[in-house]
């Protein structure tokens, strides 16, 4: 027993001294002391939901390039972002590999004529949401029928009863805050996730939901449209090997999770800030309605271009608020030599991760006002002292980026404008509204609590 003790605190000690030594790898990175010793501290963090705003500390403290674990960095560096994302850049891993074929059939459902296959799905939806806002506030488990009917063939009608029946949410949730939170961390830890009870039912859970959903789309056959699943699923054959079941299964839960998720907390985002500047949620309904007069229809995409102020809030909105506050990490192959990136050296096996909520706030991109919603610098001929679009990383960036995200931004468009149409919107008396902020948080897709809105029906407009 004092053999085992002697080698265990001998083995600790050893590793501290090497990772706090110059002789590190990563010793000429600046960062504090407890995470170049532990990703433990990490892990801690990550679990609170906190991990965006110590990004966003350490490097308002050391800069733009901060050592965050033994062998992990953050870089808000905007060159440096660029080349870490873009074509020839660093590599996402085993862990978060997307292969050439997947991307290839996700392109072509998210892209050109599909999205406007889906513009009836989407409308049908928002109509739908209209009708209940009278009732209750149902922005949250609108996004789950949205993606329900596009992944799976309206599988949820989760607005038609009014709730999460088969809780979704929470096996999202689930899912997001344990299995995501702790493999992102310590990626080596996913193939023993399992082990954890809590952990493993999260996935466990969620699988099995995306796995029945999958079946019961095949069972039911296609609805005349060509939705997200005849893409996913390549029900054309266009591709030389078909997906399996299984694999589009899970394609179609990444849809569910990842662009309804995003999509929802975005727009909750834009209608917090607006409420929060009644000046801008007066001259974003002015626009609306100048756009849309009486007898015309919110849900015509035609028009969205002409909502030039509204697309500024929401670009605004993805600045201060990304729905993916710290990115996943890239990773530097560990069988390379290293790689060079902005005239720095970064060794082999070294993890990065490009936070966009501490990119988004550097004021060496975005000044003066860097930390508050001032929409006007996204308006052309804005003359803003810094207004670098380079440091704006809403979506990532390169082959990698969100290929979902014209279609989020069309989403967006059509729920707020008819949102602000039908009706006068204004926080509940006695909400925190100031508080409300704070209480974000990351695991991996932004989560926040209720939006609590008053809404009363505006007589000019009847849907």
């Amino acid at each position: 027993m004092l053999s085992y003790v002697v080698f265990l605190v001998s083995l600790s000690v050893s590793i501290v001294a090497y990772r706090l030594s110059p002789f590190h790898p990563l010793a000429r990175f600046k960062g504090p002391i407890i995470v170049k010793v532990s990703k433990l501290w990490g892990l801690w963090i990550a679990g609170r939901g906190s991990q965006y705003l110590y990004h966003k500390k350490l490097h308002d403290q050391y800069g733009p390039w901060v050592r965050t674990g033994p062998n992990e960095l953050s870089v808000i560096d905007a060159p440096a972002v660029s080349q870490i994302l873009n074509f020839g850049g660093l590599d996402k891993g085993r862990f978060y590999e997307a292969h050439t074929a997947k991307r290839r059939v996700w392109n072509r459902a998210v892209t050109g004529a599909a999205l406007r296959e889906y513009e009836p799905l989407v409308a049908k939806r928002a109509t739908q949401l209209m009708s209940r806002l009278v009732e209750i506030y149902l922005l949250n488990i609108t996004r789950l029928d949205v993606m329900g009917d596009l992944a799976f063939g309206g599988a949820f009608e989760a607005l038609r009863e009014g709730k999460d029946v088969a809780g979704i949410g929470e096996k999202i949730s689930a899912f997001m805050t344990s299995g995501v939170a702790l493999s992102g961390q310590i990626p080596w830890i996913s193939p023993t996730l399992h082990l954890f009870p809590q952990v493993g039912r999260g996935v466990q859970a969620l699988n099995e939901f995306s796995q029945r959903l999958a079946v019961q789309r095949v069972e039911k056959g296609g609805s005349g449209v060509k939705d997200l699943w005849y893409h996913v699923s390549d029900e054309a054959g266009l591709e030389k090997v078909r997906p399996t079941l299984e694999s589009s299964a899970t394609d179609g839960i990444v849809a569910v999770v990842g662009a309804s998720d995003t999509t929802v907390s975005t727009m909750t985002s834009l209608v917090w800030f607006l409420l929060s500047n009644q000046e801008y949620y007066r001259r974003v309904r002015l626009e609306i309605d100048t756009v849309f007069v009486d007898g015309d229809d919110p849900r015509d995409v035609s028009k969205h271009e002409q909502l030039q102020f509204l697309s500024a809030c929401i670009n605004e909105t993805l600045r201060l608020h990304p729905p993916l506050p710290s990115n996943g990490p890239r990773g530097v192959d560990p069988k390379s030599g290293g790689r060079v990136i902005a005239g720095r050296f970064i060794p082999a096996g070294t993890t990065v991760y490009t936070p966009p909520y501490a990119l988004h706030r550097n004021p060496a991109y975005f000044f003066p006002h860097t930390d508050h919603f001032v929409p006007e610098r996204w308006l052309p001929g804005s003359n803003f002292e810094k207004h670098d679009t380079s440091a704006f990383i809403p979506f990532s960036l390169g082959p990698a980026n969100c290929v979902g995200q014209k279609f989020a931004r069309g989403e967006i468009l059509v729920v707020v404008s008819l949102l602000l149409k039908s009706f006068d919107l204004k926080f509940v008396d006695g909400f925190d509204s100031e508080g409300w902020a704070l209480r974000r948080r990351d695991y991996f897709v932004a989560t926040r609590t209720p939006l609590l809105v008053n809404l009363t029906p505006r007589e000019s407009f009847i849907l």
